[in-house]
């Protein structure tokens, strides 16, 4: 039932409109019909009783033998054409005629037209009778003067016929008020609901806004609402909600420039000190004199985390400059030869993993920063090797078409629990106890580097996981001849 009932406000609001006029409609076509019906029945009872008996009464005179075309004691006078007349004595009809334009009354019975007749009562009131000889008539029986019954009825074609006509001007009157009404009611909906439209089309630009992350400039408020109408109530309070996510956007933004500031500025500063620790520990490594072997070790351990520090401190430094926008550099890249290094690499620290390469006999090129490509393909390997067990199969592939550059790392390993599928791009993210390995530790900036650098290049990183498949699929924008 519901998938008949229009959708939008605007077409539910014009057929309510068109139901209730046309309900009004029928109920006054109804109430027009069933008054006129009353009243020109009431007309024929009227003149049946000022007829009385005199039509069925001069009937008598003919004899039973006599044939129906001798009329001649018939009284047809004042009486209107078609008025029925018959003689009932001892309840068998022994007369009946119809007053006609000429002087012929003879009308002939059926038997069963005999018995309707022998069956209206002489109680002084009209009954509808149904001739099948006649039409339908309304008659009216009453006591002769010999005993007999008298039979007087009036056709009721008239009437039929005037309630006939009555409907048809209805029909044609309500059918076009409702055509029209229909009409003015749309437009009367449609421009009554404008206010409402552009309170939708505020809320529907807003939708098609960024406001995950940067800068948002919320559109222009509802204009001309009036606080009389639910529309302007509405209106205003979407713009005095529009108001405060504008202001907590601002804030927001604010708070993240800040934050972005914050950390390039610490990662820049931090890069000397780490920097000097390691210079001096090396330094220290390298005195002549004996040294005992828990200084020995501690240097080591120095030297090691400096290192791991400085690599982080990198790591946030790219990624707050990748925030801030900065550009990335723009020149042709052969993503084949960078794969190729990066497994090398790979299997170089991971011999324990399978590597395996399915690339394209031709070579694949790209346009973009081969740095931070290859930094890429590096952290996504190195993903695979820190995050799953020895003898895990690895697989990279490449491909490329005239839109887009694919390059897909995917691994057999145990795969990405569900719960933190969703969070694996985040900064800091860290899968260390779902997906364990021989290193599992890490600053957790690796695949944020990878979407981050993706991005930045126009293009997405994207996971899918299961157990026995994990796969991550970089998508760049495919190399255009003679770009960058």
């Amino acid at each position: 039932m519901r998938r008949w009932l229009p959708h939008t406000l605007r077409a539910r609001l014009t057929c309510g409109l068109v139901v209730l006029l046309a309900l009004s409609c029928a109920a006054v076509g109804i109430a027009a019909v069933v008054t006129l019906r009353s009243f020109l029945t009431d007309r024929l009872d009227q003149q049946l009783t000022q007829a009385g008996g005199t039509f069925p009464a001069s009937l008598e005179h003919r004899s039973p033998g006599e044939p129906d075309a001798d009329n001649a004691h018939v009284d047809t006078r004042r009486q209107a054409p078609g008025t029925f007349g018959a003689r009932l004595l001892h309840g068998r009809v022994t007369a009946a005629g119809v007053v006609r334009s000429g002087s012929d009354t003879s009308v002939a019975l059926t038997t069963g037209d005999k018995a309707a007749i022998a069956a209206v009562p002489v109680d002084g009131h009209s009954h509808r009778l149904d001739l099948s000889a006649l039409d339908d008539y309304r008659v009216k029986a009453v006591t002769g003067d010999d005993g007999d019954v008298l039979v007087t009825g009036l056709p009721l074609n008239g009437v039929e016929d005037a309630v006939a006509r009555l409907v048809a001007v209805e029909a044609a009157v309500f059918g076009g008020a409702l055509l029209v009404a229909g009409a003015a009611g749309a437009f009367w909906v449609r421009w009554s609901l404008r206010p409402l439209r552009r309170v939708a089309a505020t809320a529907a630009s807003v939708t098609a806004l960024p406001l995950a992350s940067g800068e948002v400039a919320l559109p222009d408020r509802v204009p001309d609402v009036d606080p009389r109408t639910e529309v302007g109530q509405v209106g205003i309070a979407l713009n005095r909600m529009l108001g405060h996510v504008e202001s907590a956007l601002g804030k927001r933004h604010a708070s993240e420039e800040r934050l972005r500031r914050f950390a390039a500025d610490a990662s820049h500063e931090l890069r000397t000190p780490i920097a000097s620790i390691r210079g001096h520990a090396e330094l220290a490594k390298l005195n002549p004199g004996p040294v005992p072997t828990g200084v020995s070790r501690a240097l080591e351990r120095i030297t090691a985390e400096s290192s791991r520090m400085g690599g982080m401190v990198d790591d946030l430094l790219l990624l707050a400059r990748l925030d801030a926008g900065r550009p990335l550099g723009r020149e042709p890249v052969d993503l084949t030869r960078l794969v190729l290094d990066a497994v090398d690499d790979a299997r170089a620290a991971g011999p324990g993993h399978r590597w395996v390469l399915d690339l394209p006999e031709a070579p694949i090129t790209t346009t973009g920063d081969p740095l931070r490509l290859q930094q890429i393909t590096g952290n996504l390997l190195a993903n695979a090797r820190l995050h799953t067990p020895p003898g895990t199969r690895v697989t990279v592939r490449l491909r490329q078409d005239e839109a887009t550059t694919r390059l897909v790392v995917e691994d057999d390993g145990p795969g990405i629990p569900a719960d933190i599928r969703d969070t694996v791009f985040e900064r800091f993210a860290r899968a260390d106890h779902t997906r364990p390995g021989p290193h599992g530790h890490g600053a957790g900036l690796g695949l944020a580097i990878v979407t981050a650098v993706a991005a930045a290049h126009g293009g997405t990183a994207e996971v899918r996981s299961r157990p026995g498949a994990t796969t991550f699929t970089i998508t760049l924008p495919g190399h255009r001849p003679g770009s960058g």
